[in-house]
Parts: structure tokens; C-alpha cells; sequence
């Protein structure tokens, strides 16, 4: 069976996921969030969907280890990956945003240290605004990083913004609106265009 391999990212956008693909007609009666397992066969036996860290979501795409992906924007930015993104699945909306202390300065000629989760994206937004920074990898708690006086500002992307308040944070700049998309590998897009194109126009239905 040459069936389709979709990227499905764990964490927020999970069970929106599941269920546009559920909408859609695709029904993977075994999946459970909170299952070991990383393979699951939808019931008509036409996609089979691997269960991955959404920072590898990209990568699996990227590199033909599944024919497509459903992501967030977040995680495509950071990763920069050299697939098609085709659909945008209108959920797991949010912002990129640079937050700090009120005052914190961000038209400046000094090195601004900025700690993120997604230092690519930091860097790539910084550079555009002709701003030189130094970056900080961190992988959680990014929010920390400022009051202790770690970094200058953060790059995060932000829903309610109740952390960064609970915090003495605030956003100073808006970089981009954030939602879940469907990615295609290049290859699968030529190799199995049949099928990605089934894929794709029974996804919007389900979002109709």
C-alpha cells in the first residue's frame, strides 16, 4: 500500500489537528495524544501518520521521511525549511512578538541580547531592521531571561500575553501572525501529486 505519510507536530495544535482530519473524513481510531505510539493508519488505510516534536516536523518533510506536514508557522520560520507551504489551517492562532521591560529600547546601536526559543527567526527579524543582536538558545521559560537580566528583550510567540504580564513584560513589537500550515515535500508534490492533491482539497473541505 503506497500510502501518504503525514508529520502530525505534538503539543498545542494536536487535537485541532486530529480533528480537521477527522472533519475531513480521515479517521484514526487508535490515536490517542498520550500514547507511546508513533505510527497510526487512518481506518481506509490511506495516510499514515507519524506523531513528531513539532521543531521536527519540518525536517521529516524537508527530507522525504513523510510526503507532508501540519505545523505551526512558528517552527517553519525558525527552521526554514525547503518544502511548499500550501494551506494555511486557520488554528493555533498567535504572534510573534520581541517583549521586554515597558521602555526597553529596540531602535538602537548597541548589540541588543535577545533569548528565544526561536533564535533563526529572532535573528532574521533583527536583521531586517538593520539591528545587530547577540542570541541565547533557550528551550523553556523564556520569560525569565530579561528579569534576570539575562537578555535585553525576547522572541516568543504569544497568545493571551498573561506570562509576559505576570512577569513585568510586555510586547514591544509585533513580528508576525502565527497558525497552524500544511507543508509538502517537493518530490512527493511531483512523485505523488495525485494524492497530494486529494489530500489537500478534502482538508479544505474539512475546514469549510
Amino acid at each position: 500500500m503506497d500510502y501518504l505519510t503525514l508529520a502530525l507536530a505534538k503539543g498545542r495544535t494536536a487535537n485541532n489537528s486530529i480533528n480537521l482530519l477527522e472533519k475531513a473524513g480521515f479517521h484514526f481510531d487508535h490515536f490517542r495524544e498520550d500514547s507511546r505510539k508513533l505510527v497510526f493508519y487512518d481506518k481506509d488505510s490511506l495516510i499514515k501518520l507519524i506523531f513528531v516534536k513539532a521543531v521536527d516536523v519540518p525536517t521529516y518533510v524537508e527530507n522525504g521521511a513523510a510526503d507532508v506536514g501540519i505545523v505551526g508557522k512558528d517552527n517553519i520560520m525558525e527552521e526554514q525549511p525547503d518544502v511548499y507551504e500550501l494551506l494555511d489551517l486557520q488554528f493555533g492562532q498567535c504572534k510573534f512578538a520581541v517583549a521586554g521591560f515597558t521602555g526597553t529600547g529596540l531602535d538602537t546601536d548597541r548589540t541588543l541580547t535577545v533569548a528565544s526559543k526561536y533564535p533563526a527567526a529572532a535573528k532574521k527579524h533583527f536583521h531586517r531592521k538593520g539591528i545587530p543582536i547577540d542570541t541565547i538558545k533557550l528551550n523553556g521559560s523564556v520569560e525569565l531571561a530579561p528579569v534576570i537580566g539575562l537578555a535585553d528583550v525576547i522572541v516568543d510567540i504569544v497568545e493571551t500575553g498573561n506570562t509576559l504580564r505576570e512577569n513585568g513584560l510586555t510586547v514591544l513589537e509585533e513580528m508576525e501572525a502565527i497558525s497552524t500550515r500544511l507543508i509538502v515535500n517537493k518530490a512527493s508534490f511531483t512523485t505523488k501529486s495525485d494524492s497530494v492533491h486529494r489530500f489537500i482539497d478534502t482538508l479544505k473541505k474539512g475546514l469549510e
